[in-house]
């Protein structure tokens, strides 16, 4: 540390021990009524201490320089008289200051919870988009978060509900800001789930966030939206990685990091609800006649799409022997009129089966 710095922390430490004196008012006289009789403070004394400890709080005093200047008024008027001991003496400095620490620390709670408060209101206004997106933008700038450029947001959920003080959250945000410093990043808790927001060019912090996530939820989810402009783009960048976590949950898909962007043909597939049922109803309603119902073969389908239409792949997800997949394949042939290893059916088979995973089918009707 140089000279100057020094010298300009050494006049800030005498101005704050300075400033605390003003806050010993009335203390010589405490002292010198209490220590003559041995007595104890009594309720209003104590609440005149707390109510000073309150007022240095919030003027943004320490509360050590505080004891300090305590201690200092102890040690000037010190009382003195018959009667007078050290240890009368002692247990009123003991109450006095027990008591403005108490109504400092109850000032500091409230503050705490205040600004709590705040943050959980912003949040709520950024992710949701409620307020005023040009005010959303303003009280950004407090969290860090230059609305202006782009970002980008991770949703991570796991098996249990998180809460932004518990370990996991707390562990996941020290080890983010211990890698990229602060970055202008925001980490959040949102319905039980771990939310980080972060500039849209720097999607290696998105990254990390993922792996930090999925370990410390013991294998969870993270799905990351795509990087918009402007506090919209902050609530479309959540609702997509929200989606597509819901996305993955209804296909079954256990990838532990999803991203929006490469997901974009889903949406684009039940955008027009009423047509994809039809396209389901009328490809694959015929399996339900078959022996077993429609979801041994369904699940057929499924894995044989989902291992690029390679049977013993399909085989192997399924337990089965490549004789009886091929059987299962003939018999949807059969059922249904398309051929699974017909190129032109195939198309219509692969989007009703992705659609009837969308949808729910055959568990739910159409």
């Amino acid at each position: 540390m140089d000279v100057s710095r020094r010298v300009r922390r050494g006049w800030a430490e005498v101005a704050d021990r300075q400033a605390a004196r003003a806050y010993v008012e009335g203390y010589a006289d405490l002292l010198a009524s209490a220590a003559a009789t041995g007595r104890r403070l009594n309720r209003e004394e104590l609440d005149s201490r707390r109510a000073l400890g309150e007022r240095a709080a919030e003027a943004g005093l320490k509360l050590r320089d505080l004891v300090v200047a305590h201690l200092d008024a102890t040690r000037a008027d010190w009382p003195t008289g018959p009667g007078v001991t050290p240890d009368s003496v002692l247990a009123v400095v003991t109450q006095a200051v027990d008591a403005l620490a108490e109504g400092y620390e109850r000032a500091q709670r409230l503050a705490v919870r205040q600004e709590e408060a705040a943050r959980r209101e912003f949040i709520d206004d950024l992710l949701y988009g409620r307020s005023d997106l040009g005010r959303v933008a303003e009280r950004a700038e407090r969290y860090g978060l230059r609305l202006a450029y782009e970002h980008a947001v991770a949703v991570a959920r796991g098996a249990l509900a998180y809460d932004d003080g518990d370990p996991v959250p707390r562990e996941v945000e020290r080890a983010l800001i211990g890698r990229f410093g602060d970055r202008r990043i925001l980490l959040t808790t949102k319905d039980g789930r771990l939310v980080c927001v972060a500039p849209g060019d720097q999607q290696e912090i998105l990254t990390f966030f993922a792996k930090l996530a999925h370990t410390a939820t013991d294998g969870g989810q993270v799905a990351i939206g795509r990087s918009q402009p402007g506090a919209a783009g902050v609530v479309q960048s959540y609702e997509e990685a929200l989606n597509t976590l819901d996305l993955a949950e209804r296909l079954e898909l256990d990838e532990p990091l999803l991203r929006a962007a490469d997901l974009l043909v889903y949406p684009v597939l039940t955008r027009d609800r009423q047509a994809m049922a039809d396209l389901v109803t009328s490809t694959l309603s015929p399996l339900r006649e078959a022996r077993g119902g429609a979801e041994p073969l369904l699940d057929t389908l499924t894995a044989y799409f989902d291992s690029g239409c390679v049977a013993a792949e399909a085989a192997r997800r399924l337990s089965l022997s490549v004789r009886a997949l091929t059987y299962r394949l003939e018999r949807i042939h059969r059922i249904t009129g398309a051929d699974p290893s017909d190129p032109v059916h195939r198309y219509t088979l692969q989007t009703a089966v992705i659609g009837a995973r969308l949808l729910g089918w055959p568990a739910n009707p159409l």
